[in-house]
């Protein structure tokens, strides 16, 4: 299941629930429930302040429910991913590609991290990058991700 929250505006969600749920199909996990918040910055910004410490809005954060010390009570959940359409809209003028596009690449980092991926040691940046790929391979998209871009890769 795909539950889509709008947060600060008003934003298509057809396209990115397709999008997860072919994710989750892939990752043989179609009966896994994923959670989608699509925001403005503010709304994301109060969430990075308030779980990474850091105090200016980003463009997607992962909330993964397989963590901690409560991640067996439901392995059904897979997590939360917010994604900051102001933001993605603003990446996508400067990448010079679709919002569509922007926020497929935002959806893909996002769902890599609820999956385990890091990128904060090399190897793990080198396989995130890998992933990252594939799905938006997959998804139609072409493979350039977050990782590729940020220029991460050990």
């Amino acid at each position: 299941m795909i539950d889509v929250r709008l947060e600060g505006g008003e934003w298509p969600t057809a396209a990115i629930e397709a999008d997860a749920a072919r994710l989750l199909v892939h990752a043989d996990l179609a009966e896994a429930e994923l959670s989608l918040v699509l925001c403005d910055d503010g709304f994301i910004h109060g969430l990075n302040r308030e779980w990474r410490d850091v105090d200016a809005p980003t463009d997607v954060l992962s909330f993964a429910m397989g963590e901690g010390e409560d991640a067996d009570l439901n392995a059904e959940v897979l997590g939360d991913i917010v994604i900051s359409m102001t933001t993605a809209a603003r990446q996508a003028t400067e990448q010079a590609h679709a919002v569509e596009v922007e926020v497929r690449i935002l959806l893909v980092h996002g769902f890599l991290h609820l999956l385990g991926y890091d990128h904060v040691e090399p190897d793990d940046a080198i396989e995130m990058r890998e992933a990252e790929g594939r799905l938006l391979t997959m998804l139609g998209t072409a493979p350039g991700g977050l990782i590729a871009r940020a220029g991460e890769s050990g």
